[in-house]
Order: C-alpha cells, then sequence, then structure tokens
C-alpha cells in the first residue's frame, strides 16, 4: 500500500510538503502542488486524515463549546459553523456546556486541552481566566461568538446599543409606559448578553426621562418562548398599570409575551406593543417586529476567523473590521404602533 513517504520521494519533496500539497491546508508553490498530485495519481495514493495529522500535528477537527443545542439561535449558529468547517476540510466536535462545575472543568481541562481539538470556538458563553489560559498554553486558538474572555478573539453584535435601539422605538411611537422582558440574571451580570440588553434600555429611558424608580419595570424572563409566557403573565397580569409596550430580551421570548397577552385578552399593538431581538425565522409569521442579527453567517464568520488563527488565511488581523460590532438592523412589523391615547 503506497504511504506518503512514498509519494514525498517520488515527487522530492518532504512529507510535510507532501501532506500540505494534498491537504490543501498551508502554503504549497502551485508546481510543487501539481508535482505531488502526478505522484500520488501514478502510484495510487489516497491521503489518509490520521496520517496527515501525524505529518502536520493538526488533528482538522475544532471543538465548539455551546450552552443549548435546542434554542433557535444556538441552532443557528452551529448550522453555518458546521457548513464553514466541512468547506475547509475540518471536522467539529460539540460540547453542551452551561454553568461552571465539574463536567465543565473535565471538558476544559482534558478534552480541549490535549491533542483533541487544534482550535476552540465558544458559542454565548462566559469564560474563566483560567479556561482562556489553558488553552493558550497549549497554543490552542480560541475564538468567542458572543459571550466574553479576556484575551481571546471575539465576535459580537453591541447588545447595549440593541437594547437602547429597541426601547427608542417604542419611546418614538410615544410610549411612557414601557416595560422590559429581561434574561435570566440580567441584573445580577452587567456584562452578559442580557446584562447589557438591559442596560441599554435602561439607558433609553433615563435618557428620556423615564427613571427605573418611576416608569420603567423589569422582569427577569428564561430566554425561550415558554420563559416568556410564564414571565408575560407574570408582567400582564399584574393588577398595577399595565405597560403599553414591552421590550423583550429575545424573539423567542417575545413569542410567549405575545401568547400571554392573547391568553388574558390584551390586543396586540392596539393595547400592547411588542419589540424583540434575533430575526427568528417565524417572527415574519408573528408579525413581531425586532432588531434582526444573522446566526448563520456569524458562525461562518467566526469559523473564518478561527482558520486565520490557524494560520489558513492571508490576514495579519484575525478579527473583521477590526473588532467593529456585527451588523444589525431594526425590523419594524405589525407587532408595535402608536401609544394608545
Amino acid at each position: 500500500m503506497a504511504a506518503i513517504s512514498d509519494v514525498a520521494r517520488l515527487a522530492g519533496v518532504s512529507k510535510a510538503t507532501a501532506s500540505r500539497a494534498l491537504s490543501g491546508r498551508g502554503h504549497v508553490a502551485p508546481a510543487t502542488r501539481h508535482r505531488v498530485e502526478q505522484a500520488a495519481a501514478e502510484i495510487g495514493y489516497i491521503a489518509s486524515p490520521d496520517a496527515a495529522s501525524l505529518v502536520t500535528g493538526r488533528t482538522m477537527n475544532v471543538g465548539v463549546v455551546i450552552p443549548y443545542v435546542n434554542r433557535w439561535f444556538f441552532g443557528e449558529v452551529l448550522e453555518g459553523v458546521e457548513t464553514a468547517l466541512l468547506a475547509a476540510g475540518y471536522d467539529l466536535t460539540l460540547y453542551h456546556l452551561g454553568e461552571p462545575g465539574p463536567e465543565r472543568r473535565r471538558v476544559f481541562d482534558f478534552f480541549l486541552a490535549r491533542k483533541r481539538v487544534d482550535a476552540v470556538l465558544a458559542v454565548g458563553i462566559d469564560l474563566a481566566p483560567h479556561e482562556v489560559e489553558s488553552l493558550d498554553r497549549r497554543e490552542k486558538p480560541i475564538v468567542l461568538l458572543g459571550g466574553s474572555g479576556a484575551g481571546a478573539a471575539r465576535l459580537s453584535i453591541d447588545d447595549r446599543a440593541i437594547g437602547q435601539l429597541a426601547t427608542e422605538h417604542l419611546l418614538h411611537l410615544g410610549h411612557t409606559r414601557i416595560a422590559h422582558l429581561a434574561g435570566l440574571g440580567a441584573a445580577a451580570h452587567g456584562h452578559s448578553v442580557p446584562g447589557l440588553r438591559r442596560r441599554g434600555f435602561l439607558e433609553a429611558m433615563s435618557a428620556a426621562g423615564l427613571t427605573p424608580a418611576g416608569r420603567a419595570h423589569i422582569v427577569e424572563a428564561e430566554m425561550s418562548l415558554p420563559g416568556g409566557y410564564v414571565s408575560g403573565l407574570q408582567l400582564l397580569g399584574h393588577p398595577g398599570r399595565r405597560p403599553t409596550a414591552v421590550f423583550a430580551a429575545s424573539d423567542e421570548v417575545a413569542f410567549g409575551l405575545m401568547r400571554a397577552a392573547d391568553r388574558l385578552g390584551i390586543s396586540i399593538p392596539g393595547e400592547l406593543s411588542v419589540i424583540g431581538v434575533d430575526g427568528h425565522e417565524y417572527a415574519d409569521l408573528f408579525g413581531l417586529t425586532t432588531v434582526e442579527q444573522h446566526p448563520a453567517e456569524q458562525g461562518a464568520l467566526a469559523v473564518e476567523v478561527l482558520l486565520r488563527l490557524l494560520g489558513e488565511g492571508d490576514a495579519v488581523d484575525p478579527l473583521p473590521d477590526s473588532g467593529a460590532p456585527l451588523p444589525t438592523r431594526l425590523v419594524v412589523r405589525s407587532s408595535t404602533t402608536s401609544a394608545p391615547r
């Protein structure tokens, strides 16, 4: 059976060069690549991923760490990540992790830190300094898509600005009794995604002269449709003066809130305007006004940055646009209208 060493000898190159030429990974002069491919065809050599790994030191595998696999946003990101990795010749290993604990420590200290992956992509997870340092010591590049982690390359939308934009949209429609359905832990973790969206809401309300101690009202909800429904019933069913508009921290939360309003006999948008965040595939079906982002494209872009850090690209700076926030846009639909008289 032909081996990579036979191809290298016939082509007059090193085994590492022959491996790069046949895998398409790394720079090889066109003439050299052609010579190696001819040699491989002549002796009937078929590249083995395991053998290439021994030559290059690469596993051609990326570890993807994600907190949820059953939420729309994370599913869309994962689809974009997988498509981009497969197109680049990489496989992925998925780690479903949430809060710190023994399982999370085992993944970072053993599976990710050893030679099972070439790099790590963390989606929507806040990494502790020791988790980032553990990967850095072993020269495993790490890219964050959302979340946080000092010293790691990071791509994200501007969640604080999104909170401001969504709230300002309601303010411009004349609403003053505006509530916010924030994600769980938003108040306690100000630098998290829910925390930043909550801060943007409060800053927009304060700028409009509506202080948190006055008319601004915040209820925390699990970032899901059932979470929005349960917290929406709590918010809208309160015997006090009901809000005329709600900024929901995600589209799924907004869908749950809209279902709660329907159960309570509150019309949307006549009695209640609702705005969300994400650009969910069902937002148009629900007529939901939202601040739209593009998670599948974000996943593909994160892979592009990761490949640059692995030396697969020519760009020096791994972050697109020098780390500028990823694009979003306000999409107005029928769930928001002028404040009722």
